[in-house]
């Protein structure tokens, strides 16, 4: 086989720098596209450089297949191809930007994550696969080599080889993430890729993969040795998830949006909880604060009371005059919710810009006049069905829009 090196051009194109990473079927380089004249990354398949016509083919029709998958949190897809190399071997390859970031393989070597860092990664990655899945891709190598954490937190390579759910499996994937039924030739599907964010998952939690193992051979024999693991020290709705997601069985696993719901509501929880010891730890210091000032205002009270109000009978009455809440402070209600840490706190950025746009143009002074919020309430309904939107944050925006409705009509 040969081997490319720093210096070779693919397609007459793609100048290759140095490597950046390496997995179980690619290695990635940083590039640079000299027609464009950028900086590129360029993943080239290890295994082609070897396959035969057909395997080139089905690389070729699964890359243009995720080509048309776009989300925020997948790295894009600029080109696929395949070229003669200066060796003489054939290579493909696909070309994605180059993004400035860390790849997750070595945070883990570092030792392991808090658990809600590795669940908040675990969320923005089962967010992707669910957006996959329904399109009826499998991504069938979700490693940690295959994440990058970047500023805008972390993104999914590699779909650029993801396979149709159906398609006969092969022997692309890295082993420790391999679930079991591919061992045995089972036909690709989403189950696969559950697994492997499991091993993931587990891998960020305890610092290494559930089983020893660093070949297909291996991993297999590690499935019949050992007992399927569970972390320890993590809340148990997080191990039991991470468990789950490792079952022998394919139908035993969740799919990805029963993770996306699990993940939200558990960091959706501790958010709270953090909250409300913070409040208890404040509410504790300044209740001795609050009742020796209301002793002093009661004292002062009723001196006043004495002074100016002799009558035994006097009485001070408090009137509360009934709150209208405006349009305008009921959208702010809406966009400070939405904003909040608790309980939206895991919305991606765009999905919050795009509410707040719809949001706009349902109260705008110049729409029509019979204005609602049902385009709004479908777009959350949306986002929802999506895993973009926790439970618990559609519900408040729900009631929040409650709220802009009765202000618009007067009620």
């Amino acid at each position: 086989m040969s081997r490319l090196e720093p210096g070779d051009v693919l397609a007459r194109r793609y100048l290759l720098l140095d490597p950046l990473a390496r997995g179980g079927m690619s290695v990635i380089w940083r590039a640079f596209d000299q027609s464009l004249h950028r900086m590129i990354a360029v993943k080239v398949l290890t295994a082609s450089l070897h396959a035969g016509d057909g395997e080139r083919v089905s690389a070729r029709s699964e890359a243009r297949a995720a080509a048309r998958f776009i989300h925020p949190d997948s790295i894009e897809i600029y080109d696929y191809g395949e070229t003669v190399t200066t060796n003489g071997g054939v290579a493909a390859y696909v070309v994605m930007p180059l993004l400035d970031g860390t790849p997750l393989a070595e945070r883990i070597e570092q030792g392991p994550l808090p658990w809600a860092e590795a669940a908040a990664i675990a969320l923005r990655l089962a967010r992707v696969l669910m957006a996959g899945h329904a399109r009826g891709l499998v991504h069938r190598d979700v490693t940690a080599e295959n994440v990058l954490l970047t500023a805008d937190g972390p993104k999914l390579l590699d779909f650029g080889i993801a396979a149709w759910a159906g398609d006969p499996d092969d022997d692309r994937g890295t082993p420790p993430y391999v679930a079991p039924e591919r061992l045995l030739g089972a036909p690709t599907h989403p189950a696969v890729d559950v697994y492997a964010l499991g091993v993931l998952l587990h891998a960020m939690l305890t610092g290494r993969t559930p089983y020893p193992g660093t070949t297909w051979e291996e991993v297999e024999a590690a499935h019949r040795m050992y007992p399927t693991p569970r972390v320890p020290g993590v809340p148990h709705s997080v191990a039991s998830l991470t468990q789950r997601c490792l079952a022998r069985r394919p139908d035993s696993r969740p799919a990805a949006a029963e993770i996306v719901s699990a993940l939200t509501s558990a960091l959706g929880t501790a958010t709270l909880g953090r909250h409300v010891r913070r409040g208890l730890t404040v509410a504790g210091s300044a209740a001795i604060a609050l009742s020796a000032l209301l002793w002093f205002q009661q004292r002062g009270l009723q001196e006043l009371e004495r002074a100016v109000m002799p009558s035994p009978t006097a009485r001070l009455v408090e009137s509360t005059p009934s709150a209208t809440v405006t349009v305008d402070q009921a959208v702010d209600d809406f966009k400070t919710v939405l904003e909040a840490k608790t309980p939206c706190g895991a919305t991606d950025a765009d999905v919050v810009l795009d509410l707040k746009q719809v949001l706009h143009a349902a109260v705008s002074p110049h729409g029509p006049s019979t204005s609602t919020t049902a385009g709004l309430r479908r777009k959350l309904s949306d986002r929802m069905a999506e895993g973009r939107l926790a439970p618990a944050c559609l519900s408040e925006l729900q009631a929040r829009l409650d709220d802009i409705d009765a202000a618009l009509h007067g009620d």
